[in-house]
C-alpha cells in the first residue's frame, strides 16, 4: 500500500522540523564551541530580584554555555581593580564573569552556575614527592605544573586584583578600601560584616573562590574561606575546593528568559518550578500564546500584501485576459 499524500506531508513536516533544530544546535555549537551549548537554570541562587530579572539569571532561564580557557574567566577582583586591564568588565549584572562548573570535577551531578569572585595563584611552589605528598608542607595541587611535571607543593599564593601577593594564608576585606566592596545583602549584627571577607583561608589547591549572587557572601568554598559559610558539598561529602581548570564546563554567556521552565515543569527530577519566579511563568505564557497566534494573525495580512502587489494584480490581469478570449490556462 502506497502512502497517502497526508503521511507524505506529515513525514516531510517532521523531517523539516528535526532539521531545523539540528541547524540550531549547530548554529549554537558553532558560536559557543560547547556541547550542550545551553544549561537550564534550576535554583535561585543567582538572582537579583525575586520578581525575576530579564539581564541577571532566574531559575528557569536557558543561559549560553561558552567555552573558555581557564585564564580568560575575568574574576570580581580583577574587574574592580582599577590598575587591571579587565577593570569595568560585567557579566549578568555584576563585575566579573559567571561560570558553569562541576563540583569537585563529578560528571554525576548537576553543575554549579556562581560568579567567580577570586583567583588564587602558587607563588612560591617546589615538586611534590612521587606520591603526592609534601615533605616540606604546603597544600599539594595535582594540576600546577612545574617545568611541565604535574604535582606541586604550594607554600605562598597570590590574589590577582588584589594586593595578595606571596603570602602563605589568605585575608581579604571587600570593605571598598582593601578591596572592592562587595556587598553582602545580609542581615548585620555584631560580629557580622556587612561585606565579604576572606579570613585566613589556606587554599587546598590553586582556582577560583566563587558565590552565588544571591547567597549572602556563604561561599561555595565553605567556612575555611569565610566565615559563617555552608558551602557545597560533593557526592561524598566533602566541601568542594576551589574551581580548577577540569572542573571548568564553561562560562555563562548571553540567557534566553523563561524558556527553560519548560524542561522543569516536565522534568522528573531536581527542583521543578520551585524556584522559577511567578512573573517568569507569566511571561512563558504568554510568549508561547504570541507564538502560536503570531501566524493566524500574520495570515491575513500576507495575504493581503500579496494580492495587493504589482505582481499579484499583473496575473489576476492575464488570468481575466485569458477567460475573455475563452484560453484554458492550462493549454
Amino acid at each position: 500500500m502506497q502512502p497517502s499524500s497526508s503521511t507524505k506531508l506529515l513525514f516531510r513536516e517532521i523531517l523539516l522540523a528535526g532539521g531545523m533544530i539540528a541547524v540550531l544546535i549547530a548554529a549554537l555549537y558553532a558560536h559557543t564551541q560547547s556541547m550542550p551549548p545551553l544549561v537550564v537554570v534550576e535554583s535561585s541562587s543567582m538572582v537579583h530580584d525575586s520578581e525575576g530579572e530579564v539581564g541577571s539569571i532566574d531559575a528557569g532561564d536557558l543561559v549560553l554555555v561558552h567555552k573558555s580557557s581557564f585564564e580568560n574567566i575575568v574574576t570580581f577582583a580583577e574587574a574592580t581593580d582599577p590598575t587591571n586591564p579587565y577593570f569595568g568588565h560585567e557579566s549578568h549584572g555584576m563585575e566579573g564573569d559567571v561560570v558553569i562548573y562541576k563540583k569537585n570535577g563529578e560528571s554525576s551531578t548537576t553543575p554549579i552556575i556562581h560568579r567567580a569572585i577570586l583567583r588564587v595563584v602558587p607563588n612560591e611552589v617546589y615538586p611534590a614527592s612521587p606520591n603526592g605528598t609534601c615533605l616540606d608542607g604546603g597544600s599539594f595541587d595535582s594540576e600546577w605544573s612545574i617545568n611541565g611535571t604535574h604535582g606541586a607543593c604550594i607554600l605562598t599564593w597570590d590574589v590577582p586584583g588584589t594586593n595578595v601577593v606571596n603570602q602563605s594564608t589568605i585575608n581579604i576585606s571587600f570593605d571598598g578600601t582593601d578591596a572592592a566592596y562587595y556587598d553582602c545583602k545580609r542581615f548585620v549584627h555584631p560580629g557580622v560584616e556587612a561585606y565579604l571577607v576572606v579570613h585566613e583561608w589556606t587554599p587546598e589547591h590553586s582556582g577560583l573562590l566563587t558565590l552565588g549572587d544571591a547567597n549572602k557572601c556563604s561561599v561555595d568554598q565553605g567556612s575555611s574561606a569565610v566565615i559563617g559559610s555552608s558551602g557545597l558539598r560533593s557526592v561524598d561529602g566533602a566541601t568542594i575546593g576551589p574551581v580548577q581548570e577540569s572542573w571548568l564546563v564553561g562560562r555563562a554567556g548571553g540567557e534566553i528568559p523563561w524558556l527553560g521552565a519548560v524542561k522543569l515543569m516536565v522534568s522528573g527530577s531536581g527542583p521543578g518550578l520551585e524556584y522559577v519566579p511567578s512573573s517568569s511563568i507569566m511571561y512563558l505564557f504568554v510568549c508561547i500564546g504570541a507564538i502560536l497566534l503570531f501566524p493566524m494573525a500574520a495570515d491575513p495580512l500576507i495575504r493581503r500584501i500579496f494580492e495587493t502587489s504589482p505582481e499579484s494584480i499583473q496575473a489576476q490581469q492575464e488570468k481575466a485576459f485569458l477567460v475573455a478570449l475563452g484560453v484554458d490556462e492550462e493549454e
